[in-house]
């Protein structure tokens, strides 16, 4: 029996069927494929924390600006869930160098906990209002007031706390906070009728309750200082260095570089120049791109010379030597290394501060004037090379 022609349905069905099987050939199982779930705001945070902490700041925005994003979707205003990724966009913001915006965020972090009443692990708390202070345009009064919003919550705080290694973390940041306002009482607001008052008062707070910190006990001479009190300056920039200068670099107790720099200023101003110089060294050895550092190097080495040049003046019937002494010579020597130093790097660096350049150069001219133009020392240096070099041919040519 002859074969039946197949319908011209039939063969429809049958092509759809083909094509349907081509087509699951080449494209996946929709049964079994699954979209990329989108990332949660706080999801989205920590990728951008670690990006943070791991130096890739410029990675980490893009990201924290998307959590936010996300946040202002879900609702209409910002709620306290946003204080940790507006924290988070204030600090990937510092660390780019963009102050204004870190600034802007920490400015609504504030509005959303002004009384930093929530806990810091859910983005609130104490720093903003410190950060603020910092941050400050108007600086002077502005910045005082934030300090002191800082610091009342710092005092409720301790307070509160019963952990003593939390409560010592506290109290630390209160004293730091307490000598920040001194700072500012002794340079913008120094015109108050009741800064010296107001200082002594911080001052006695601050040593009450963090003794042993370096940056208090630097503070406290710093006031002394300015009250012409210089034994009792002393005293404190001595127990303060007692504190850390066995301990090694990076240590927790031991102070920030521009602390240490600030250290290094109020030591050379009170006359202790042999510890100022050994700051100074250190800090060197930690960061030999420091302008200031090389810059207040150079003038310290520069007053130990005119230290010794007076008492040599006080102790001979007939003056000074000049520089033929070996001692005070070394010390002419050094200051003008260290000097030529700072002036070399602050080229590089397009260095903005004018008058440190200017100091530096007016040292180094008087240093020329004292030992002699270093170019002319070159000058000596090669001739004398010549000479021996001639004397060591005349005693070949001799031995031949």
């Amino acid at each position: 029996m002859a074969k039946t022609k197949p319908s011209s349905k039939n063969r429809r069905d049958r092509d759809k069927r083909k094509s349907r099987k081509d087509l699951d050939r080449v494209l996946p199982d929709r049964s079994t494929h699954k979209t990329t779930p989108k990332e949660s705001a706080e999801q989205l945070v920590a990728r951008a924390t670690a990006l943070l902490q791991t130096s890739q700041a410029d990675e980490a925005l893009p990201v924290a600006l998307k959590a936010l994003k996300r946040l202002e979707k879900q609702d209409d205003a910002l709620g306290l869930n946003a204080l940790p990724v507006l924290n988070l966009l204030a600090e990937i913001n510092l660390e780019l160098g963009d102050a204004d915006e870190a600034r802007s965020y920490f400015s609504q972090a504030s509005q959303l906990d002004p009384d930093g009443l929530i806990p810091e692990s859910l983005g609130g708390g104490v720093e903003k209002f410190l950060w603020l202070a910092q941050l400050s345009d108007e600086g002077g009064r502005d910045s005082v007031a934030w300090f002191e919003k800082a610091i009342t919550i710092l005092r409720n705080d301790i307070t509160s706390t019963f952990e003593s290694a939390l409560k010592a973390q506290k109290s630390k940041k209160l004293a730091a906070a307490l000598c920040s306002v001194i700072e500012i009482y002794m340079t913008d607001l120094s015109w108050e009728p009741d800064a010296e008052s107001r200082c002594e008062s911080l001052i006695t707070e601050a040593i009450l309750i963090a003794p042993e910190s370096a940056e208090t006990l630097q503070t406290l001479a710093n006031v002394r200082i300015s009250q012409e009190r210089i034994d009792e300056a002393k005293k404190a920039l001595t127990d303060s260095l007692v504190l850390w200068k066995e301990l090694p670099s990076g240590a927790e107790n031991v102070p920030d570089f521009p602390t240490r720099i600030s250290l290094a200023r109020l030591l050379m101003e009170v006359g202790m120049e042999n510890d100022a110089m050994e700051v100074l060294e250190r800090l060197i050895e930690e960061d030999d791109t420091s302008v200031e550092a090389w810059y207040l190097g150079g003038w310290c080495a520069y007053l130990t010379a005119e230290r010794s040049k007076s008492v040599r003046r006080m102790t001979t019937h007939n003056g000074t030597k000049g520089v033929q002494d070996s001692e005070l010579e070394a010390s002419l020597v050094s200051s003008r290394d260290w000097l030529k130093k700072s002036l070399h790097l602050f080229e590089l660096q397009d260095y903005e501060d004018d008058r440190l350049r200017d100091h530096a150069a007016e040292l180094i001219r008087d240093l020329d004037t004292q030992l002699g133009s270093a170019d002319e020392d070159d000058e000596e240096d090669a001739a004398e090379d010549d000479d021996w070099e001639s004397e060591f041919e005349d005693e070949d040519q001799e031995m031949t």
